[in-house]
């Protein structure tokens, strides 16, 4: 079988999974389960034969014409180099371990088989991302995710935050794909081509792009939505509401990675503008920094982890913003590893503890003996999140800030140096504030004081085993940073001592600080009177997440509002806790800004509609009925009636006649 042949088979098998799930979903239960996983992992085989025979060599490229539009065709077209190669086995991998987690996790769900259906379209949607080489077939598999994404998020559609976190994911994302719509048309009219073979040359050439500042920031505001980034970062958070192996799937494999790898396809764009990589830098800071502040302030696990991931995004358009595209899909890589491991670790979190609730879990005693399998893995996880060596998060996130040191040094060709102190100064910072909440999540879940955590027996072997296969890579990939070179480019990922040391020093601080934190507020919590704090009552065990999602509302409000006297995160950030437990508020900055403004406008229509469009329109109706009912009136049937009116109206006319000729 060729190499391409191989390729093409790689997205479609999960969407024929996808398409059979669909039709025989209810006609045939029993092939569900086999249609959700079987084609993902044959995808997976297809997708490491695919980049075994690319090698990191010459990229794979095939196409056929489409359709003819003119000036402009589009093509179904294959660009498989060493990213895409790569990228794609990381999606196929992640989702893979997400179906057979999602064959225990949801056995009891009745919708299970549409669910498995839409993960394989997502996925499949994903993959053609990665592999195309034509701009129009990648926004087909864009926008796909982004329908995907509202099914999934939405799937626990009887409590109202699902239901909310799916209207907001797909609106807040298409706001952002609105102007990068916008920006393919102007990026293909300026080099004549959807081809991203010819659009990167035109990049490159001598004459170049005439409009790049524009085209580059209108390709910024989708990915900014796509891949959740400040400011349009808000959905991702809230889209913790759906079921826990979604969440994997969209923050380490799918959606989210989407932005960020668009970005690295299309790098020479970028680069092209000066101002478009100083709003990148900015952005890239701005979100990092912020989203691990508020991850400290957060009490749903889940929340945490979102905050965590748009942090690690901030790092990866970090390192896209001083220029190098091959540290940020070797972070997005190992990212995807150790960020699917910990949501699926969370998953058995939840289904252990019955809550999402951290406060909860922080008085259960003895929950890593009741889960030893996502004690360990997750612990491993979470070093890997703070770039402890060996672990593969060390090398990647050092990966970022040896090219922003780079940068910053003045070393890197087209880059301001201003933009590299951005990102290194931001990304210190942040690692400093990562390896805070990672200690603060670790010891509330595992470190808990109370009574002793319930203990529902053994996971199902279809969840314990998917987390130590993604412990793997989570523990190993660091070690494939000198072969990866060949597959970029060539620009070595090394660490070096600089940004390790500090780096590594400043994470050693922040779980220092956070330990601390939590001793104190551990044993002021235990001088308070039994009964005294009543703020987080713990809960029963629930028997699905649907179930703990709607009694965390029921018991717990706001998630984000939690006030829990024992949280070390109080301590640590003070007057700060409660803006950054609430996102520092910018739902309620675009709720006055734009949604209310919506609305009002939206309700002067109405009113229009209803008191001045439908009252000319009743009105030109209700005026003939009348007449008609008038006339109606008068034709009686009685021919008396009629001679009487013919006689009256015989000498109304004699009269006027005799009065006309008496006036002449």
């Amino acid at each position: 079988m060729t190499t391409t042949t191989l390729a093409v088979l790689v997205p479609l098998l999960p969407f024929l999974g996808s398409t059979a799930g669909l039709l025989l979903g209810r006609r045939a239960p029993g092939f569900v389960q086999p249609l959700a996983v079987v084609p993902v992992l044959t995808a997976t085989v297809s997708a490491v034969l695919v980049a075994a025979r690319q090698g990191g060599g010459e990229p794979i490229d095939a196409a056929t014409r489409l359709t003819p539009t003119g000036s402009v065709p589009i093509d179904l077209a294959l660009n498989i180099d060493g990213f895409a190669a790569l990228v794609a086995v990381v999606v196929c991998v992640v989702a893979s371990c997400v179906q057979i987690y999602s064959t225990g996790y949801l056995r009891h769900d009745p919708r299970y088989s549409s669910y498995a259906a839409l993960v394989s379209l997502f996925t499949a949607a994903m993959l053609l991302v990665v592999y195309t080489g034509d701009l129009m077939v990648l926004l087909v598999g864009w926008e796909i995710m982004g329908i995907c994404s509202y099914f999934l998020v939405g799937h626990y559609w009887e409590t109202e935050a699902a239901r909310s976190a799916s209207l907001k994911a797909f609106l807040v994302t298409k706001l952002g794909d609105v102007p990068f719509l916008i920006g393919l048309f102007a990026l293909a009219a300026d080099a004549g081509t959807f081809r991203i073979n010819g659009i990167l040359t035109a990049a490159v050439s001598g004459d170049g792009l005439d409009h790049p500042t524009v085209i580059a920031l209108l390709l910024l505001a989708g990915v900014a939505g796509k891949s959740a980034q400040f400011p349009l970062h808000t959905w991702l958070p809230d889209a913790m509401a759906g079921p826990t192996p979604v969440s994997a799937l969209i923050h380490a494999a799918t959606m989210v990675a989407a932005g960020v790898y668009f970005v690295a396809r299309l790098l020479p764009v970028f680069t092209a503008s000066t101002a478009a990589l100083a709003v990148l830098g900015v952005m890239a800071a701005v979100t990092m920094t912020g989203s691990a502040v508020a991850a400290i302030a957060q009490d749903d696990i889940k929340r945490v982890l979102a905050y965590s991931t748009i942090g690690q995004l901030g790092y990866m358009t970090g390192a896209l913003a001083v220029g190098d595209r091959g540290a940020a899909v070797f972070h997005l890589m190992s990212h995807g590893a150790f960020k699917a491991l910990l949501f699926l670790g969370a998953g058995v979190i939840i289904h252990a503890a019955g809550t999402n609730s951290l406060s909860a879990m922080s008085r259960m005693r003895g929950l890593a003996r009741r889960i030893p399998d996502a004690y360990w893995t997750v612990t491993v996880a979470l070093l890997a999140l703070v770039a402890v060596p060996p672990f593969a998060g060390f090398f990647s996130k050092e990966a970022v800030l040896g090219s922003a040191e780079h940068a910053a040094a003045g070393h890197a060709t087209g880059i301001p140096a201003a933009v590299g102190w951005t990102v290194l100064v931001s990304g210190l910072l942040t690692a400093l504030l990562t390896a805070a909440y990672a200690a603060r999540l670790w010891l509330l879940v595992f470190r808990g004081k109370g009574a002793d955590a319930p203990d529902h027996g053994r996971q199902p072997l279809s969840m314990t085993a998917v987390l130590w296969v993604l412990f793997l890579p989570t523990a190993g990939f660091g070690l494939a940073v000198t072969a990866l070179p060949g597959w970029f480019d060539e620009r070595s990922l090394n660490p070096t001592l600089v940004t390790s040391v500090l780096a590594t020093g400043l994470a050693l601080a922040g779980v220092l600080v956070m330990y601390g934190a939590w001793r104190h507020t551990t044993a002021r919590a235990a001088r308070v009177p039994v009964g005294a704090v009543t703020a987080h009552p713990r809960v029963e065990p629930a028997l699905t997440e649907m179930e703990a999602i709607a009694t965390h509302e029921e018991v717990y409000g706001d998630i984000a509002s939690a006030e829990d006297p024992a949280d070390p995160g109080r301590l640590l950030l003070g007057p700060l806790h409660r803006p950054a437990a609430h996102g520092f508020h910018l739902d309620a900055v675009y709720s006055r800004l734009f949604v209310r403004p919506v609305n009002s406008a939206a309700g002067l229509v109405r009113f229009l509609d209803r008191r001045v469009v439908d009252a000319l329109v009743h009105g030109a109706g209700e005026a003939p009925r009348r007449l008609g009912t008038a006339v109606r009136r008068a034709q009686t049937g009685n021919v008396q009636t009629y001679l009487g009116a013919l006689l009256a109206g015989t000498v109304v006319l004699a009269v006027a006649a005799v009065l006309v000729a008496a006036g002449a």
